[in-house]
């Protein structure tokens, strides 16, 4: 096991200029960043990003919040098992949030900003505890099964389907990283941010989790992910009363609108957020104007103790 990833932070520390935190969790070395105080607002990521990608809401939430936000296992600066170390599947993500933010001592009160497969890996934790949850926010993302008739995309189906190509390209080549920091958002991203988001991902190994992620997607009840994700489905319901915001990017061909539109059927009371000119990774496009959102969202839905 890679214990503690060798990745050189200081070209990047303008960005990213936080204190590194570690947990252990579940047996294994969890990175986290844990700035300002207050009520905790926790932040979620997905796949391939890490908690570099909420470095725009940490450094603004935390004025006046905790922000917090953990890299998964085998993401970011977190520890790097082996294939035979650790499950990859959305169960052990579940049980890692959740192991970490007990040792946090967050059990109550909490905010959650969840993204792309962060959003099922934060919802499935809500809806096992929603007495915790105060708030939701969700930034193109899902926690449902995919919408009938929807087919995955195509980088996902090949990463699925041919299994003799996707180990080259995404552990060998980190072709699938590399196409999200060029296609994922809707502007050019600098250089540096580019570098930024890759970093973590510099080794073959460092690269096992990004490819487990998206061989996890469930699709059929085989699957082995699916019972969770069906159980998720079920009980989304058990959210029905918490306050939501949804800021989506409308230039994203993964969750696009029609995900959007199921997430609107399900929470007709969400205030949602739109932005044309943001991509999956909306945070990259839009930062200034989720966080200003975000940070109105939150004052007008105060927690009572």
């Amino acid at each position: 096991m890679d214990p503690q990833p060798c990745i050189d932070l200081a070209p990047f520390r303008r960005l990213y200029p936080f204190a590194s935190r570690y947990a252990q969790v579940n047996g294994l070395r969890m990175h986290y960043v844990d700035e300002g105080r207050g009520e905790p607002v926790v932040m979620v990521h997905g796949n391939p990003t890490w908690s570099f990608y909420f470095r725009s809401l940490i450094r603004g939430l935390s004025r006046g919040y905790r922000a917090i936000a953990p890299d998964h296992i085998g993401c970011g600066l977190s520890a790097k098992p082996g294939p035979g170390e650790y499950g990859f599947r959305l169960q052990n993500r579940v049980d890692d949030l959740d192991c970490l933010l007990r040792q946090l001592g967050l059990d109550r009160h909490l905010t959650l900003v969840l993204h792309d497969w962060g959003g099922m890996i934060g919802m499935a934790l809500a809806v096992r505890h929603p007495e915790r949850i105060a708030r939701l926010v969700l930034l193109n993302t899902a926690a449902f099964l995919k919408p009938a008739g929807k087919p995955l995309p195509l980088p996902l189906r090949l990463v699925r389907r041919l299994p003799l190509l996707a180990v080259p390209a995404v552990l060998g080549l980190n072709l699938f990283a590399r196409g999200a920091a060029w296609t994922a958002s809707a502007t050019r991203l600098a250089p540096a941010v580019r570098r930024g988001l890759l970093a973590p991902y510099n080794r073959w190994r460092h690269r096992l989790a990004t490819l487990r992620f998206v061989q996890d997607i469930p699709l059929a009840p085989q699957d082995r992910s699916y019972a969770l994700v069906a159980q998720t489905d079920r009980r989304l319901e058990r959210l029905s009363a918490v306050p939501l915001l949804i800021c989506w990017g409308e230039q994203d061909f993964v969750f696009d609108r029609d995900y959007l539109a199921e997430w609107r059927r399900r929470f007709p009371h969400a205030e949602v957020h739109r932005f044309p000119d943001a991509g999956h990774y909306v945070l990259e496009d839009v930062p200034g104007r989720i966080l200003e959102v975000l940070t109105a969202f939150l004052e007008r839905h105060p927690i009572a103790d």
